[in-house]
C-alpha cells in the first residue's frame, strides 16, 4: 500500500497487516519486532510487545496510575499510552485488527500468540 510521506512530500510504501485481536495469533512479528493489540482502561491500540528501554516483555506490563502509562515488568520503566496510541494506526473489526506498521511491504512476517497481562486485556 502507498501512503503520503509527510517528510518528503511523495509516497512511501507501508506494511498493512491483519491479525487476531485476541487468542491464538494475537501477535504479529515483523522483521523480528513483535506487535500486539491491547485494551486498557484508557483505550485500545496496537503496540510493540517489547519495552523500548531494554526489550522487556511489555505485553505483560501493569497499567500505571490513572491509566496513562504501562509499567515494564523487568525494570518498572513507564511508557506513556498516549504516545503508543498515536504511533501505529489500527482498526479493530470484530475479532481482527488491521494495522499500518512502520516496515516495508517485503518485510518478513509471522503470526504468533503472546499472553497479555490482565491490565492489557480489559
Amino acid at each position: 500500500m502507498r501512503l503520503p510521506d509527510p517528510l518528503r512530500g511523495g509516497l512511501q510504501e507501508v506494511l498493512v497487516l491483519t491479525f487476531a485481536a485476541t487468542g491464538r495469533g494475537n501477535c504479529v512479528e515483523v522483521d523480528g519486532t513483535p506487535y500486539v493489540y491491547v485494551r486498557t482502561a484508557s483505550g485500545s491500540f496496537v503496540m510493540r510487545a517489547d519495552c523500548p528501554h531494554r526489550g522487556g516483555p511489555l505485553h505483560l506490563a501493569a497499567e500505571g496510575p490513572e491509566g496513562k502509562s504501562l509499567i515494564c515488568p523487568w525494570h518498572e520503566r513507564r511508557t506513556a499510552t498516549v504516545r503508543m496510541r498515536q504511533r501505529i494506526p489500527a482498526v479493530r473489526t470484530g475479532r481482527t485488527v488491521r494495522a499500518v506498521l512502520p516496515h516495508p511491504p517485503q518485510a518478513e512476517v509471522s503470526h504468533q500468540h503472546r499472553p497479555l497481562s490482565p491490565a492489557l486485556a480489559c
